[in-house]
């Protein structure tokens, strides 16, 4: 997957923190050659507490050198740790699983350090799939766990006694890329840091704090979610889940027997299940279970255990099946430990549930083979009418692959059929990298397609199927969080036609034009046209209903051939992304469409009080007073000389790349969700400033403190889509510093944030210097109020200029440019 970092973060203290100390040997009577002595066979290891330390290290070792860059390997293996405390420190990596096996995550103590690094591609966890936690307290020496992720890595009902990294870091201190990420039903106590994390999804989870956003995140009924409104920063922010029911789980009993736990159906939650004592639900004895292996399990076995009124554990390991696994009986639950992958040789249907009350079917990947299948899972058969309402089927940590292990093809990854299912976290994927690739090589149509009424989802991952990723045909549906990326692999606009050939490209998310009532909140689609110039019309393609409701929903240009594009966001609204620069040609945002917009013909309101004030030889900066909408103003766009030059969510609007001396005239227009555009504003004219003014920074260097991957050159380099970042929240002591090589009067200073508008420095001093050792006094401080702080004193003469940071905050000190006057 290729993804684009948007924010870095550079420091030592954070590298530090993820490490932690090798635990110490511990004497105990256990022998360890029992923990994969179980009846889950030698892929699961099941630790307990009296065996030795050393020994239970040694073996996640082993496991961690085979599995972490064993990204399309066939060892799979799951670690499970028995109510306890355990000094060990654990790096997990493809296709491992580890758990608590007590009734609630703090009877399962490891207190070494638990990580999920990067190291294996410099920082760049984009492709740290298939991998999970669950049911655990971690107690880390260093006081930070590292969850480097992105799909198919779900952290569910974990309890981390410290703070929570969602990234790593490259050999040069920098926070290397990362793109999304699940989190439920868990604890943090003290700060969780995005950084570079590109999106995350999280439900029903508590924090102290969470400290930033990149492009997209969603937070379902967690206890203290952040502050702050679409698309800046990029927020979703939903109250309480409606309905869920968290994943089932295994774990002994007091008896030390093996049970699963099957949590209860909760409606309008917040907050974590387990958080006021047990999680809710009821046990089921493992003796219920057939316990599926993958060298003596077929379909034949598991099919007769099912229609016996077994339930079904599959342990780790590849399972090629000649026959569809039928789930008939209701309330049964199916539950995958250590990645078990599922693969059909005769091209027929994996799995099908039945049109039943209250199946489960948890932790499983399936992998598509090499004779095409109509699908890979079915939940319901066609036409499903039976209402579920009271005790539906629900899916949870669902993974579909079509290529990438080699070739595979399937026309549709996962169908529902059935109503009133629930689906907590699926990644569909038909692979972009890998073997088995290519645009004739690993086919489909789509990922996901959904036919019942009343479904709801979340976190839902799909990407790089031909067709539409998501297809929607049922009544009721909500989607809480969805990511995609559209086919890197088109070969030509021609052979990537919807609509019978007459629009650019298919939506990833299409509900079909016969639905009347579905809502979904923060929605991502990304594009990567590397063979051609490829466009698509609309990332999101609804029906122009009352009861059809997208919320916060982004468009992202990860890169491509020039002259592709994701030409608007939903339907024909939201402007295209096309670029890397400017910042508005990688991303557009759309904060509301449907709903009361639909049948909305009323305009906004013109804006008024347009003004346009010179800060540089070739920048002008706008400010107006905000416009009214009956239904609420989505944006503005801005005028120059009459032609369009850009647009802005805010009531502000910075110019740049303009002529020294020159008076430009500007004209600023409201639009709303509908389409509808105001009459213009008032005219503002503004001339740049001489460029006499301006010294001349060539040759100029600078330095900060801390640093970051957004360099403290970006401060002289004339391009407003760049930025110098500290890369850490604002605190008093930050600084960086400007050698201009020789001697020069001046008198004023220009910090220039416009583009990161909340990363203003809250207090500041400035300080001058000839030799860079001795600075004397401020010769200016103050407090900041905008994007664009300006310093002015009595002449001075120097060579350095040092600019302190004296206030707090949780955004970042970030500048754009700085600029020195005379």
């Amino acid at each position: 997957m290729l993804k684009k970092m948007v924010s870095v973060i550079s420091m030592l203290a954070i590298v530090l923190g993820v490490f932690s100390i090798q635990p110490s040997v511990s004497e105990a009577a256990t022998p360890i050659s029992g923990a994969n002595s179980t009846i889950f066979g030698p892929n699961v290891y099941v630790f307990d507490p009296t065996m030795s330390t050393s020994d239970i290290q040694n073996v996640s070792n082993t496991i961690f050198n085979t599995q972490e860059t064993n990204q399309f390997g066939s060892e799979r293996y799951a670690l499970l740790f028995k109510p306890g405390s355990y000094n060990v420190n654990i790096r997990e990596g493809f296709y491992t699983h580890v758990a608590g096996l007590g009734q609630n995550p703090d009877d399962v103590n490891i207190t070494g350090g638990f990580n999920v690094d990067a190291d294996w591609a410099n920082g760049n966890a984009t492709q740290n799939f298939w991998r999970s936690v669950e049911n655990l307290k971690i107690t880390p020496s260093s006081g930070k766990t590292q969850w480097a992720v992105s799909q198919a890595a779900p952290m569910r009902r974990v309890h981390i006694a410290g703070s929570l990294d969602l990234f790593d870091l490259d050999s040069n201190w920098n926070a290397g890329w990362a793109s999304g990420g699940f989190l439920a039903d868990s604890i943090v106590d003290s700060t969780v840091a995005p950084a570079s994390q590109q999106q995350w999804f999280s439900r029903n989870s508590q924090y102290s704090e969470w400290t930033n956003g990149v492009w997209n995140m969603v937070f379902v009924g967690d206890t203290n979610p952040p502050a702050g409104n679409f698309p800046d920063p990029p927020y979703t922010v939903v109250d309480k889940a409606p309905v869920i029911r968290e994943k089932p789980y295994l774990y002994v009993d007091s008896s030390g027997k093996y049970r699963v736990f099957v949590p209860s159906l909760r409606t309008d939650r917040k907050g974590v299940s387990w958080a006021g004592g047990s999680t809710p639900g009821s046990s089921l004895s493992i003796d219920q279970f057939y316990i599926a292996k993958p060298d003596t399990s077929t379909a034949a076995t598991i099919n007769a255990a099912l229609s016996q009124g077994k339930h079904l554990v599959f342990t780790p390991g590849i399972y090629h099946l000649d026959d569809t696994i039928q789930i008939s009986n209701p309330n049964t639950v199916v539950l995958g430990i250590g990645l078990p992958t599922l693969i059909p040789d005769n091209g027929q249907v994996v799995m099908k549930v039945a049109d039943v009350d209250g199946v489960k079917v948890a932790g499983l990947l399936f992998d598509a083979g090499l004779i095409n299948s109509s699908s890979l899972m079915e939940v319901g058969p066609s036409g499903s009418t039976l209402n579920h309402a009271s005790n539906p089927t629900s899916l949870h940590d669902l993974y579909f692959r079509v290529g990438g292990s080699g070739v595979g093809n399937a026309e549709t990854s996962l169908v529902i059929n059935s109503d009133q299912v629930i689906g907590d976290h699926f990644w569909i994927w038909r692979a972009d990298h890998g073997s088995g690739v290519g645009w004739d090589t690993n086919v489909t149509k789509n990922g996901l397609i959904v036919n019942g009424d009343d479904i709801t989802i979340y976190g839902l991952f799909v990407e790089h199927y031909h067709q539409y990723q998501t297809l929607w045909n049922g009544n009721g549906g909500r989607t809480y969080f969805y990511q995609t990326e559209i086919p890197y692999d088109v070969p030509s606009q021609s052979a990537w036609m919807s609509n019978e050939g007459t629009k650019n490209g298919y939506a990833s998310y299409k509900v079909a034009d016969s639905v009347t009532t579905h809502e979904a909140w923060g929605l991502g689609t990304y594009s990567f046209f590397k063979d051609a110039a490829v466009k698509l019309n609309s990332g999101i393609e609804v029906p122009n209903v009352q009861g059809v409701k997208i919320h916060h929903a982004t468009s992202i240009w990860l890169g491509g051939t020039p002259g592709s594009e994701i030409t608007h966001i939903v339907n024909d609204t939201g402007g295209k992304v096309y670029g890397n620069s400017p910042s508005d040609a990688m991303r557009q945002t759309v904060t509301e469409f449907g709903g009361a917009n639909i049948g909305d013909t009323q305009a906004p309101s013109a804006p008024t009080n347009l003004t346009a004030t010179a800060t540089s030889s070739s920048q002008i900066n706008l400010s107006w007073n905000a416009s009214t909408d009956n239904v609420g103003v989505t944006g503005y766009e801005i005028f120059r000389n009459g032609s369009i030059v850009g647009s802005s969510t805010s009531t502000s609007y910075s110019d740049t790349g303009l002529s020294a001396s020159t008076t430009y005239s500007y004209t600023v227009k409201a639009k709303d969700a509908a389409g509808n555009s105001s009459a213009v504003s008032n005219t503002a004219s503004g001339t740049t400033q001489s460029g006499s003014g301006t010294l001349d920074r060539t040759g100029w260097t600078a330095t900060s403190s801390p640093s970051s991957a957004d360099v403290p050159g970006n401060l002289l380099d004339g391009n407003m889509s760049t930025r110098w970042s500290a890369g850490i929240p604002m605190a008093s002591g930050q600084s960086f510093t400007v050698d201009m090589k020789v001697t020069k009067s001046f008198n004023k200073l220009i910090m220039n944030s416009t583009g990161s508008n909340d990363d203003y420095a809250r207090g500041y001093k400035v300080y001058v210097s000839n030799d860079g050792t001795n600075w004397g006094s401020s010769v200016k401080s103050g407090t900041g109020s905008g994007p664009i702080i300006t310093a002015s004193f009595s002449v001075k003469t120097a060579r350095y200029i040092k600019v302190v940071q004296t206030g707090t905050a949780s955004s970042w000190w970030s500048i754009h440019e700085l600029n020195v006057y005379n």
